[in-house]
């Protein structure tokens, strides 16, 4: 563990502090707010915009029978709530289009490559 991390959890645990927890592919996403005819404000996480990953930035991997993205999550990072990784790097919109075909190949992210929220400004 490092000096960060708990300080990190910490900051998870603000209310109000930004809605999503630092795993989460919306953590460093800008927080919109809509205000609704009766003034009441709805927050809301503006869209992601990424770029491809170039191909040298990834990995293939070809499914097999059973896989899911979770599954795929945990093999790759560590941690099975990272499948939204693997999904930002393909062009699915279900995750699950991900593992639905054996022997379908899917990117991999390698570590470090696939930036937080928008890389083109």
């Amino acid at each position: 563990m490092d000096g960060i991390e708990p300080y990190e959890s910490a900051l998870d645990a603000i209310p109000g502090a930004h809605p999503y927890p630092r795993s989460s592919r919306y953590h460093d996403a800008e927080i919109g707010v809509h205000r609704l005819p009766d003034g009441t404000e709805v927050r809301y996480a503006k869209r992601r915009l990424l770029p491809p990953l170039e191909e040298d930035e990834t990995q293939t991997h070809t499914v097999s029978t059973g896989e899911r993205p979770d599954l795929l999550g945990q093999r790759y990072f560590g941690d099975p709530g990272q499948w939204w990784q693997i999904a930002d790097a393909n062009p699915v919109i279900d995750p699950r289009e991900l593992t639905d075909e054996p022997g379908h190949e899917v990117d991999i992210p390698l570590a470090g490559h696939f930036p937080r929220g928008d890389r083109r400004g």
